[in-house]
């Protein structure tokens, strides 16, 4: 089935496109714990480039190969870039989405370039008005969905209770949890604190048939209280990027502390400690609210972190997240 199928921006991403390759390489190792069926795979990039990276890691040829000319650089200016480059990865990769191809695109480069790519190319699902960025971790042990981390950096009320409908869809469907709770973002608890963006969107979640729980902190986010955290897409975006300095510093300060105390056990307990905490395990974000299933990895993503994100997509077309979404808005929009 077309609608199975995974677009691969080979292209995109600080280290590509070796390490895209990499990671497409895990994956179709039958062995790996990420395996995913090769004749799903669609690869788009520089052919001649793309090929030889396959042979050179032994890949089954049963993956295919687009063929895209140009290249959006991450510095590039996304609007400016879409409209002088529609030979370029991103748009080329969106497009076998649109045209049926594929129902899922992934890129680890240039975030607006996607973001914009996918949002006119593909349009917005039925009742929703803007897409939002979410990412699920796993640092506390379990998963924890967190939107909207750059779309949509000014919000409406409206578009953070679709945030929020989408988040707990994806945590039904994807993670298996039942009537996730969800949480909006705030600086205390009480329902009369913050903007009046976040008071109005709180009124419109209580009247709404979600499990909202409330305003939640920062520091409740790795509690065990809330499965789902809404915000806006400027804060959601200093709050991941905030999580990911932090994680990668304490993790330096403690292996320099166990090296230090020369503590034998320190190996293990750290292996343990970056699984949860590694960018790479959650391997990209997913732009929910599109017509299609669309993942943007992070720039600096290595191989295991583009295996979790064709994974990720795979996951997320079996369960077909989107149909669930169209559904719960349903009675909304009618």
């Amino acid at each position: 089935m077309a609608n199975d199928r995974i677009v691969i921006d080979v292209m995109g991403g600080d280290h590509a496109p070796d390490v895209v390759l990499d990671g497409v390489a895990l994956v179709c190792n039958p062995e790996s714990e990420l395996h995913v069926d090769p004749s799903r795979l669609i690869l788009v990039g520089d052919e001649t480039v793309t090929r030889e990276g396959l042979r050179t890691r032994a890949c089954t040829s049963s993956v295919a190969v687009q063929h895209a000319a140009e290249v959006i650089g991450m510095d590039e200016k996304p609007g400016v870039a879409l409209r002088a480059k529609p030979g370029a990865s991103i748009p080329i990769g969106v497009g076998c989405v649109r045209a049926g191809e594929a129902g899922a695109f992934i890129s680890m480069g240039n975030t607006g370039a996607v973001v914009g790519a996918a949002t006119l190319g593909l349009g917005t699902l039925e009742g929703i008005r803007r897409p939002g960025i979410a990412i699920t971790t796993h640092m506390t042990g379990r998963p924890v969905t967190i939107l909207d981390m750059g779309a949509n950096v000014v919000p409406k009320p409206a578009h953070l209770l679709h945030y929020a409908l989408m988040g707990s869809t994806l945590a039904s469907d994807v993670d298996g949890i039942e009537s996730p709770r969800v949480g909006l973002l705030n600086i205390g608890e009480e329902s009369s604190k913050g903007t009046d963006l976040l008071r109005a969107a709180h009124e419109l979640l209580t009247e709404s048939p979600l499990n909202f729980v409330g305003n939640v902190e920062a520091g409740e986010i790795f509690g065990e209280d809330v499965d789902v955290v809404v915000t806006d897409g400027f804060t959601g975006n200093v709050f991941l990027k905030t999580l990911e300095g932090l994680s990668a510093f304490m993790l330096t300060q403690v292996t320099e502390q166990l090296d230090a105390h020369q503590a034998g056990w320190g190996g293990e307990v750290l292996a343990d400690l970056r699984h949860h905490v590694d960018y790479s395990e959650y391997g990209g974000a997913l732009l929910l609210g599109v017509n299609g299933v669309v993942i943007i990895g992070h720039g600096r993503s290595d191989e295991r972190a583009v295996a979790n994100a064709i994974r990720q997509a795979a996951r997320a077309l079996d369960v077909d997240v989107n149909a669930d979404i169209v559904r719960a808005l349903a009675p909304k929009t009618s």
